[in-house]
C-alpha cells in the first residue's frame, strides 16, 4: 500500500512538472522594440510587424520615441545602461557601426546565412549591414528619399498638363504654380529635409556620377568643379518658391499641403506616400511620384534596419531572431512596406502587390547602375553631420556660391 500510494504522489509530481513545463514553453517571447513611427502611415507600418510577431507566437511591446535622434539616443541609453531593449530601429547607414565596433550589438547572421541574404539583397544594401563579415542589421525596406511628389490637381489649376521630365521643365512649373498662386515647393525648413532637397538638386542636376564623386570619394576636383557649382547655384534659386511658414514644419504637415492641394511639389522620401494612403488619396488621380527630373537619375538606396542589443538571454536571443524573420518574410514585406511607402528588400516578393510607384522603384532597381548608396552610407557620422550643417546654412543664409564650395570641401576633407 505504502510502494502503490508513493508511486501515485511520484506520477501525480510528474505530471504536474511536465504541465508547468508546457506552460512555460507555450509563454510568448517578449520583444520591445524601440522605434520612432509615430506618424498615421508609419504606425500603421509598424503593425504589421507587431501582428506578425504575436501571431508567430510573440508578445511585442511596442517602444514608440518621437523624432529619429531621441529614439536612437534612447536605445543607445538604453545599452550602454544595462537594460537594453530587445531590438531598436537606425537608418540603413553608419549610425550604428560604432557600437557594433564596441561589441554592444549581437549578429544576426546565422538568421541571414539560413535565407540566403548575400543573394537576395542589393549590394548597397549589403554593404551597409554586413560588417566585419557578419551580418549586424536587419534591413526591413528600400526607401529612396529623394521622390518628387506632385498634386495633380494643383498641378492642374496651374494649367500644367504633364509632370516635368527635366530640370528646365521643373522650374518652368514652379513658376507657373507661383503665377496661379499656389505654393510651388512645399518643404518643411528642418535641417535634415533641406538635406534631402540638396541631394536631390545634387543627383538630378550633377548626376551620378558627381553624387559619389563628391560623397564617396571626396575629390577635391569634383567637389570644385563648374558641375558641382551649378548644383548650388539651383540649389540656391530653388529658395523663392518655397512658403514663409517653412521653418521648422514636420515632413508629414508638409505633405498635407500636397494631400490638400495647397502646393505642387515636395521632395521627400517615399514613406510620404503612407501620408497620401491615410488620407484617401490614389495614386494617378489626386497625387503622382517621379523618382527624378532625367532618364538616368540616380536612384539612392536609404532605408530602414533593425539592430538587436547585446545579450546573453537565450530567450531573448531566440525573440531577436524570430523578429529577424519575420520582418524579412516575403508575404510580410509587401503588407509593411505597401503601408511604409518603401519597396521590399528582397527580390522574391510578388510585385503585383505593390502599388505603381513601389512597381516603378523595383523596375529602375532591376538595374545596378541606376542603384547609388545614401549620403550616410558614403562617409563617416561626424562627417555627414559637418556636410549637413554646410547644406542647412547655405539655405538659412546669403551665402556665396564661392563660400559653399570651400565650406562643402572643408566638411568633407577636413
Amino acid at each position: 500500500m505504502f510502494i502503490l500510494k508513493n508511486a501515485v504522489t511520484a506520477s501525480a509530481l510528474a505530471l504536474t512538472v511536465a504541465m508547468a513545463g508546457a506552460a512555460s514553453a507555450q509563454e510568448p517571447l517578449d520583444a520591445e522594440v524601440i522605434h520612432w513611427w509615430t506618424s498615421g502611415g508609419e504606425s500603421a507600418a509598424i503593425g504589421v510587424f507587431a501582428d506578425a510577431y504575436n501571431a508567430q507566437g510573440g508578445n511585442w511591446q511596442d517602444s514608440a520615441v518621437a523624432g529619429g535622434s531621441a529614439a536612437r539616443s534612447a536605445a543607445i541609453n538604453r545599452i550602454i545602461g544595462g537594460d537594453p531593449s530587445t531590438a531598436a530601429l537606425f537608418n540603413t547607414s553608419q549610425q550604428y557601426h560604432e557600437i557594433v565596433e564596441e561589441g554592444l550589438l549581437n549578429d544576426i547572421d546565422a538568421v541571414a546565412q539560413e535565407h540566403n541574404w548575400d543573394e537576395i539583397l542589393p549590394e548597397p544594401i549589403i554593404n551597409a549591414v554586413k560588417i566585419d563579415g557578419k551580418y549586424y542589421a536587419a534591413p526591413v525596406n528600400i526607401h529612396m528619399p529623394l521622390w518628387f511628389w506632385y498634386s495633380i490637381d494643383a498641378l492642374e489649376q496651374a494649367g500644367i498638363e504633364n509632370p516635368p521630365e527635366s530640370v528646365d521643365e521643373f522650374f518652368a512649373d514652379l513658376d507657373k504654380l507661383q503665377e496661379a498662386g499656389i505654393t510651388p515647393l512645399a518643404l518643411g525648413g528642418q535641417r535634415w529635409q533641406e538635406n534631402s532637397l540638396f541631394s536631390a538638386v545634387l543627383t538630378n542636376v550633377g548626376g551620378g556620377e558627381l553624387w559619389e564623386a563628391v560623397y564617396a570619394d571626396k575629390d577635391e576636383d569634383a567637389i570644385h568643379s563648374p558641375e558641382f557649382r551649378e548644383v548650388i547655384e539651383t540649389f540656391i534659386a530653388l529658395k523663392p518658391y518655397v512658403d514663409a511658414a517653412s521653418p521648422g514644419r514636420n515632413w508629414n504637415d508638409t505633405t498635407a499641403m500636397l494631400i490638400n492641394d495647397e502646393a505642387g511639389f515636395q521632395v521627400m522620401g517615399d514613406w510620404a506616400k503612407g501620408e497620401f494612403k491615410q488620407a484617401g488619396k490614389e495614386i494617378g488621380t489626386d497625387y503622382g511620384c517621379l523618382p527624378g527630373l532625367r532618364p538616368d537619375s540616380p536612384y539612392v538606396l536609404g532605408g530602414d534596419v533593425f539592430v538587436f542589443p547585446k545579450t546573453d538571454d537565450a530567450e531573448q536571443v531566440e525573440a531577436q531572431h524570430k523578429l529577424v524573420e519575420v520582418m524579412t518574410d516575403p508575404e510580410t514585406q509587401v503588407a509593411f512596406n505597401n503601408l511604409k511607402g518603401s519597396i521590399p528588400i528582397r527580390s522574391d516578393v510578388d510585385e503585383t502587390k505593390l502599388d505603381a510607384c513601389a512597381q516603378l522603384g523595383l523596375e529602375i532597381m532591376s538595374d545596378p547602375g541606376r542603384q547609388a548608396p545614401d549620403a550616410s552610407q558614403m562617409m563617416a557620422e561626424y562627417i555627414y553631420g559637418s556636410v549637413q550643417d554646410v547644406v542647412t546654412e547655405l539655405w538659412n543664409t546669403d551665402m556665396s556660391v564661392d563660400e559653399a564650395v570651400d565650406r562643402f570641401d572643408q566638411a568633407l576633407n577636413g
